[in-house]
C-alpha cells in the first residue's frame, strides 16, 4: 500500500528543485542522506524494462512538463502503480544509483514528463513532510545516457545536501547559515561548502538565488569559480554541479577555486564511495569506459 502524501507546494527551476534553498536539480530542500548504496544490506530492485507508448500510471498537469505519469514510491523502492517503458528505465537508473532502500526511504513520489520542448531536465522538491522527496524527470532526455546519469547525480546531490536532519527549522537565531530549511547544522555538508567557498565574496548572489540574470552577472565576475555557469545560480545549484563534476571527472588537478571544490567532497569518506560506486555501476553510461 502507498504511503499516504501529504500535499505539496512547490516552485520548480531549472533542473532541479523547489524554490526555497537553491533552484534547480532540485526548492525547499532537505536530504534525506539515509544509507548510501554501499551500506544497503537489502538487493537492487530488477524492474522489467520493456518500451511503450503512452501513460503508464495516472498521470497530471506539469508546469515544466506537461501531462505527467504520477507513481507512489513503497518503502521497498517499488512504484505504484508499476512503471514500464521509458518511465521505469530511468527510475531503474536512479534505484542503481541509491539502492532500493534508500530509494524508498526518502523518495515518495516519481513523476515522468515526455517534454522534448522545455528546457528542464528534472527538478526534486521536498514533501510537507521534510523526511520525503519528489523526484520529477524529463524522459525526452532519457535517450542520452551520459546526460540522464549526470541530471540524477545532480538531483540527487540536491537531496543529501538538504537532509532534514542538517536543519533546525525552530532555530529562532542563526550562527551557520539561514535558509529556507532552517539554520544549517555547523557539520552540515552545505555549510561547510558555504563556508568554505561562498562566505568570502562581496558580490555573491543571495545564497537562495533565483534570478537568472542575477546569476550570470556573478558567474561572469567569477568564472573560474564555477564548475558551469548554471552552478552560479545560487549555494545549492553550486553544491550539486559540483559533486555531479566530482563523480564524473576523473581528476581533481588544479589550482583554481572549480578544482577545489571538486577536492572538497574528498573529506569525506561516505561522497567518495557513493562517487566511486556511480561511477563503477554506470561506467559505460558516463563514458568512462
Amino acid at each position: 500500500m502507498a504511503r499516504i502524501i501529504a500535499p505539496l507546494i512547490a516552485l520548480v527551476l531549472g533542473l532541479c528543485v523547489l524554490a526555497g534553498a537553491a533552484g534547480a536539480a532540485v526548492a525547499p530542500f532537505a536530504i534525506q542522506l539515509a544509507q548510501f548504496v554501499t551500506d544497503s544490506t537489502e538487493p537492487l530492485i530488477d524492474i522489467p524494462v520493456e518500451r511503450a507508448d503512452g501513460p503508464q500510471g495516472p498521470t497530471e498537469f506539469d508546469e515544466d512538463f506537461g501531462e505527467v505519469q504520477v507513481f507512489d514510491v513503497l518503502a521497498d523502492g517499488t512504484l505504484e502503480p508499476a512503471a514500464t517503458g521509458v518511465a521505469a528505465e530511468v527510475w531503474h537508473q536512479f534505484v542503481r544509483m541509491v539502492g532500493a532502500d534508500v530509494a524508498g526511504e526518502v523518495i515518495i513520489q516519481y513523476r515522468a514528463g515526455d517534454a522534448p520542448r522545455s528546457d528542464t531536465l528534472a527538478y526534486v522538491y521536498q514533501d510537507l513532510n521534510p523526511q520525503y522527496w519528489t523526484l520529477a524527470v524529463n524522459l525526452a532526455t532519457a535517450d542520452d545516457p551520459q546526460l540522464m546519469v549526470a541530471t540524477l547525480i545532480h538531483e540527487y546531490a540536491h537531496v543529501f545536501s538538504f537532509d532534514d536532519d542538517d536543519f533546525d527549522r525552530k532555530a529562532t537565531s542563526c550562527a551557520t547559515l539561514d535558509l529556507f530549511e532552517g539554520c544549517a547544522a555547523p557539520d552540515s555538508y552545505l555549510y561547510a561548502f558555504y563556508d568554505t567557498f561562498w562566505s568570502g565574496y562581496t558580490d555573491a548572489v543571495d545564497v537562495e538565488n533565483l534570478d537568472a540574470d542575477a546569476a550570470w552577472k556573478f558567474y561572469l565576475a567569477h568564472e573560474d569559480d564555477f564548475v558551469s555557469d548554471y552552478a552560479a545560480t545560487n549555494l545549492g545549484e553550486d553544491f550539486a554541479e559540483s559533486f555531479m563534476t566530482f563523480v564524473i571527472e576523473d581528476s581533481f588537478d588544479g589550482p583554481g577555486v572549480a578544482a577545489q571544490k571538486l577536492r572538497f567532497f574528498t573529506q569525506y569518506p561516505e561522497l567518495v564511495e557513493l562517487r566511486e560506486h556511480i561511477r563503477d555501476e554506470f561506467g559505460v553510461e558516463l563514458g568512462l569506459r
